[in-house]
């Protein structure tokens, strides 16, 4: 057997994503719009107070790449007005044309109407980024038909894309928490997650469904808040609540009240993964740092004072806001949500990690700043609203550091804060280089954390839910003495890669190791026992069965039959087969699955995973795609690409494991050379001669008639095709083709192979 060894890396910290140049915080981007009409803003307007809909650009440029014929619109609420000359933009390249920018389809520019600072954003989202999956944001320069418009925040969309980046899908529920109308007074459209029963028009005053309104998006929101409202200890089967608790934690510490723990309750979108939880994503920062004034409990925040002590457990008994209350109620999401809260405020605002990061970027941006004649005010206002507090419309922008010094030192003499939080040091699996299908231990040193409270979380890929187990140490776990703050547990490595980290708790707080776990976790990179090239082949493979042979359940279905070259028996183990070589770990085989030497194994591809048999959950195209075998660490012993099959007919290897594929009658689990090239009897016909010279003979000899002849070459390519009406026998002439073997097919299901000399 083949061994690929993987250096194990087990202390590697891995975040998604890396930004690109459309989001590179030291590059100002360049867009021009160009509209063919002169009045592009009154259209824009218009469409903006009626339908929403786009208007088209004659193009749009950015950083010198043109783009023709571009839909273009204004977005926002309070930050549009139809009087003012900078309004924000959403351009969508592909609104009418196939085309994108780095991977990018939608640019959304805000223009920084609530910010003197025109830092707020960036630096609010450089901090999300850390800790949840959240956009990215820089600046642009905006014009249009020539002319400079202003400097705007250029923030990633979160569209499908984004949330099939870093979720793994984009065809689930899928919905914008922000009322679609704008949110108001009355209270009832606001996207709180409370249950509101389970018809869906009481939701949509208040949710703006991103997926398919027809599919089964609104019943599962209203699953999910029917389930955090009622049934909390199930909360985990429909939410993600370690990134919910990272936003409740970030909104609170940057005191950003425009968010879901302010009186709104909006600006956040939540997407359902393919395991069936919620993923929540912030978005709209322009008023975090304490400019948003309202947590809709009490008056709104007076002054830069109150704003700095905002209570790090505002909304804990509240049950209007039940993602804050009902996850507070439960003693381990309280303890996590305190360790991550502290997380983000010691690595971020105690350390000044965002006072620096804020005048880098006014530095960056100064001069493009002082070149905007519409930004909202003066230069003096962008330069001391860093550090002294500025009228903002109907608010005030609190000066970063009057805000965020001050909240540092309030939030770190709260008791939660204070009270010494468990540590977790010298984390370490006990194998360096496990192999998979073996078991090793994971150990840590974690003190100051109670008795039966330290985990680890596990799991295999990136978007798969962490299983929580836990550890001991109790002297049998492998984990040393009992009672010496060393903890252990048994872990079988079943992937080549596995992400972990450690949590522990005592009556107040928790701690991860790492700390911005589970965004950021441990790896353990194994080595997998795999199979030679070669030995295991893809040998047929049936992508439009109609009539040849049945499953075990009677149903006609896609196959494919492998075969072991080798003299010895192989193992399946950590296999898996795919359709698609950009996606090779679709379906994985069995643990305990071997195959003799030159034996063969049939296995349905037909997602009727449930069914008697080998049942892969994937199906072929009969227009041709991929046949794949590989591992998950990349190793492929197998891939095959095939093109448009014909109905009944195997896609073989001839000779038998080792030849090139040829269409021809399939060979079900069995030798590709079983068709003979002399005269044949084929069920109810007789082919003669064979080889042939000129002529060739097909005669029937049962009361079944001959309707059709249809021959192909080996690659394919229909080369004839004759219809007879209840034809005994029929001479066909073969003198066009040249010398070679073909596949003749009678009415269009029995085949024969036969040799043109």
């Amino acid at each position: 057997m083949k061994k690929l060894v993987l250096l194990v890396v087990f202390t590697i910290l891995t975040t998604l994503g890396k930004a690109q140049t459309l989001y590179d915080m030291n590059t100002i981007q360049d867009i021009r719009i160009v509209f063919s009409q002169s009045n592009w803003d009154a259209l824009l307007d218009a469409e903006k107070a009626g339908a929403g809909n786009y208007i088209a650009a004659t193009s749009v440029t950015i950083n010198g790449t043109v783009f023709n014929n571009v839909g273009v619109k204004y977005k926002g609420n309070s930050s549009y007005n139809s009087n003012q000359t900078k309004n924000p933009f959403h351009i969508e390249l592909d609104t009418y044309v196939d085309q994108e920018y780095e991977g990018y389809t939608d640019l959304k520019l805000a223009n920084v109407y609530f910010d003197p600072s025109f830092v707020r954003e960036t630096v609010a989202y450089n901090i999300a980024t850390k800790y949840m999956d959240a956009p990215q944001a820089n600046y642009a320069n905006v014009y249009v038909n020539g002319t400079l418009i202003g400097l705007y925040t250029n923030v990633e969309s979160i569209s499908k894309k984004f949330v099939n980046k870093h979720f793994g899908s984009n065809d689930n529920a899928f919905f914008s928490c922000s009322p679609p109308a704008g949110a108001g007074p009355q209270g009832n459209d606001f996207p709180s997650l409370e249950y509101l029963g389970t018809n869906y028009t009481s939701y949509v005053d208040a949710y703006e469904i991103k997926s398919d309104p027809t599919g089964t998006g609104w019943n599962d929101l209203i699953d999910l808040t029917q389930i955090l409202n009622t049934n909390i200890n199930n909360i985990e089967t429909v939410l993600d609540v370690d990134a919910a608790l990272w936003m409740l934690a970030f909104d609170n510490v940057t005191v950003n009240l425009d968010s879901y723990i302010g009186l709104f309750k909006q600006n956040y979108y939540i997407y359902k993964d393919d395991n069936g939880r919620f993923r929540p994503v912030v978005w709209d920062l322009n008023m975090s740092f304490g400019t948003f004034p309202m947590t809709g409990s009490g008056p709104p925040l007076q002054n830069t004072n109150q704003k700095s002590q905002l209570s790090h457990m505002l909304h804990e008994n509240d049950a209007a806001w039940p993602l804050m209350s009902k996850l507070m109620a439960v003693p381990r999401y309280k303890k996590m949500y305190l360790a991550h809260y502290k997380t983000i405020l010691t690595e971020n605002i105690s350390n000044n990690d965002y006072l620096n990061n804020a005048n880098a970027y006014q530095s960056i941006i100064t001069a493009a700043v002082q070149a905007d004649n519409n930004k909202f005010y003066s230069n003096t206002q962008f330069t001391s609203n860093i550090s002294s507090d500025v009228n903002a419309g109907m608010n005030t922008a609190p000066g970063l550091t009057n805000l965020m010094n001050s909240r540092s030192t309030y939030l770190l003499s709260r008791s939660d804060f204070t009270a010494t939080q468990p540590s977790i040091t010298a984390v370490a699996p006990s194998v360096v280089t496990p192999t998979v299908g073996n078991t090793i231990t994971v150990t840590a040193q974690v003190t100051n954390a109670n008795a039966n409270a330290v985990y680890l979380g596990y799991r295999e890929g990136n978007f798969a839910p962490f299983t929580k187990i836990l550890m001991y140490d109790d002297g049998a776990h492998n984990d040393g003495a009992a009672g010496d703050n060393v903890y252990g547990v048994d872990l079988t490595i079943t992937n080549s890669l596995m992400q972990y980290y450690i949590y522990g708790e005592n009556n107040t707080i928790g701690a991860f190791s790492p700390a911005r776990a589970e965004y950021e976790y441990h790896e353990i990179i194994s080595s997998i026992n795999t199979i030679p090239v070669g030995d295991l082949v893809i040998n047929e493979i049936m992508a439009s069965n109609s009539t040849t042979v049945a499953d075990d359940d009677g149903e006609f279905e896609d196959w494919v039959e492998l075969y072991n070259n080798s003299a010895t028996t192989i193992s399946l183990d950590n296999l898996y087969l795919s359709d698609d070589a950009t996606d090779p770990l679709m379906w994985q085989f069995p643990n305990g699955l071997t195959m003799a030497p030159d034996s063969y194994l049939i296995v349905w591809c037909d997602k009727d995973l449930t069914q008697t048999g080998l049942h892969a959950d994937l199906k072929f195209s009969s227009n041709g795609e991929d046949a794949v075998l590989s591992y998950s660490d990349g190793t492929v012993i197998e891939s095959i690409t095939f093109g448009a099959q014909t109905t009944d007919m195997g896609y073989a290897r001839v000779p038998n494991g080792t030849g090139n594929f040829v269409i021809q009658s399939p060979t079900f689990n069995g030798n590709n050379e079983t068709l003979s090239n002399n005269d044949v009897t084929l069920n109810d016909f007789k082919v003669f001669p064979n080889p042939v010279v000129n002529m060739v003979n097909i005669n029937s000899s049962s009361s079944q008639q001959i309707e059709s002849i249809i021959v192909y070459n080996l690659q394919g390519q229909q080369l004839v095709s004759k219809n007879y009406s209840n034809a005994q026998q029929v001479q066909l002439d073969t003198t066009s083709l040249g010398t070679g073997v073909y596949l003749l097919i009678v009415n269009n299901k029995k085949s024969i192979k036969i040799v043109k000399q």
